[in-house]
């Protein structure tokens, strides 16, 4: 009998600078997570509502919807697994304080986030 294939984890990756969007939306594909992508707070808002990702990935610092209130947003209805991460530390520990479950931040490698935060947070 086949082995049974256990679906693929979905990440919700969100950030408002594209060339990062695309080196850590690749890493992911390559991890083998599947990988939805916005460019705002309230973009990811909405896609948390419809296309139920297991784990967000958060820059902090955008425009439209910054990552503070989508944070403020996204805990009044749900308890997913959020990663956040900054160029601004000082922003990291008011994430965490508005419930964001981890902070890295920028820059760091690509490599730093797959193994050491996604994982953690999607194989729970």
């Amino acid at each position: 009998m086949p082995e049974a294939v256990l679906p693929k984890k979905r990440v919700l990756l969100v950030d408002d600078e594209v060339r990062i969007l695309r080196i850590i939306d690749i890493k992911l594909r390559i991890a083998g997570y599947e990988v939805i992508t916005a460019m705002n707070g309230e973009e990811a808002l909405q896609l948390v509502r419809t296309d139920k990702p297991d784990l967000v990935v958060l820059d902090i610092i955008m425009p439209v919807m910054d990552g503070f209130e989508f944070l403020k947003q996204v805990r009044a209805f749900s308890k997913i697994p959020v990663i956040a991460f900054s160029a601004a530390s000082e922003s990291l520990d008011q994430a965490i304080q508005l419930g964001a479950d981890a902070a890295l931040a920028k820059p760091f490698q690509p490599d730093e986030l797959v193994p050491a935060f996604i994982i953690d947070y999607t194989y729970v």
